[in-house]
């Protein structure tokens, strides 16, 4: 543990400072900055030093703690609430997003992990969404890198021209909220339009949007079964030692992370009332925090070089996908009469 301190360290330290501009700049928000500045410093720093340890640990384990801790957030009583109308819209601009990813993302040759974190990202709740993934599919920094900047573009782009363009088509706050909770990726991004728009708008986006959390473990348990499935053939095919889990039969304590099933008990817990009502922003703050310093880790384990390399083609795909989901969320509102 010790060689993890000088690194996790950093990322606090990194996380602080984030949290400051953050604070001073919502729109952007703390865990945008962390992976920026995280990145900005591993310019500077070479590969092998005192830091990597620790900045790696956080990178990981620090980023799914994280996602556990923002389940105390979430109560299925409130997710019940938000009416079953509201589904065919969250289920429809999944679906479209994460078809979408595959389709476009393979047109535009990027690799299966970018698509699949951007994918992700787009469908369900940004940042939460590509940590939980990422832990499942363990992909590299620099495509966790690639995804957030994605998310983060046009997270801001809807936080400015949604509430005009709701206004514009007349929309009522139940479905400005039900547009911005399924159109826009951050949670934080959510409230920032929706309430832009109206405090009734506001109050229902947010119910819509936790709820669309929810859909973080059917997708993750997929994907992991996924990766399982394409590990045990490969092993298979290499003659190594598959003959103890065949390809048609994979042990679910292998494929589940146990990040996720916490993720599910801290649910339960919320939605027992075992967490008062009064604990929920400061859990919410801490959430928000230790993402930030995982975000850091994250950061400081990418290489500027190699972003580059991927240039334009994942802010294409991360348009298409943010298009194809705002449109196809007023278009299931029209189709579902909650328009």
């Amino acid at each position: 543990m010790k060689k993890r301190l000088p690194g996790l360290g950093l990322c606090v330290a990194i996380a602080l400072v984030a949290t400051g501009l953050g604070a001073l700049v919502p729109v952007v928000g703390a865990p945008v900055f962390g992976i920026v500045i995280g990145a900005v410093l591993a310019a500077f720093l070479k590969p092998g030093t005192v830091t990597d340890a620790g900045a790696a640990w956080s990178g990981k384990y620090v980023l799914q703690a994280s996602v556990v801790v923002f389940g105390t957030g979430l109560s299925i009583v409130e997710v019940l609430r938000t009416g079953w109308h509201s589904l065919p819209v969250m289920l429809g601009t999944l679906a479209i997003a994460l078809l979408g990813a595959w389709l476009i993302g393979r047109a535009l040759g990027l690799d299966g992990d970018v698509r699949t974190l951007i994918g992700v990202g787009t469908g369900i709740c940004g940042a939460s969404a590509i940590a939980a993934t990422q832990s499942v599919i363990r992909a590299k920094s620099s495509d966790v890198a690639y995804a957030i900047g994605t998310i983060f573009t046009f997270n801001v782009i809807a936080v400015v021209t949604f509430p005009f363009i709701g206004r514009a088509l007349g929309m009522s706050d139940h479905s400005f909220g039900l547009w911005a909770g399924t159109a826009i990726n951050d949670t934080s991004s959510v409230v920032a339009a929706s309430f832009s728009f109206s405090a009734a708008a506001g109050a229902y986006g947010i119910v819509v949007k936790l709820t669309r959390t929810l859909m973080i473990v059917p997708i993750t348990v997929a994907l992991a079964l996924y990766k399982r499935r394409q590990e045990v053939r490969a092993d298979a095919a290499a003659g190594g030692a598959a003959a103890e889990e065949p390809p048609g039969r994979i042990s679910w304590n292998k494929v589940v992370p146990m990040f996720l099933v916490w993720f599910l008990v801290a649910v339960l817990v919320d939605s027992l009332g075992v967490i008062p009502q009064a604990w929920h922003p400061y859990l919410s703050q801490l959430g928000t925090f230790m993402i930030t310093v995982a975000l850091a880790g994250i950061g400081l384990g990418t290489r500027v070089g190699v972003l580059r390399q991927a240039g334009l083609r994942p802010l294409v795909l991360g348009a298409s996908l943010w298009v194809l989901v705002a449109l196809s969320s007023l278009g299931l509102q029209a189709a579902t009469h909650t328009l």
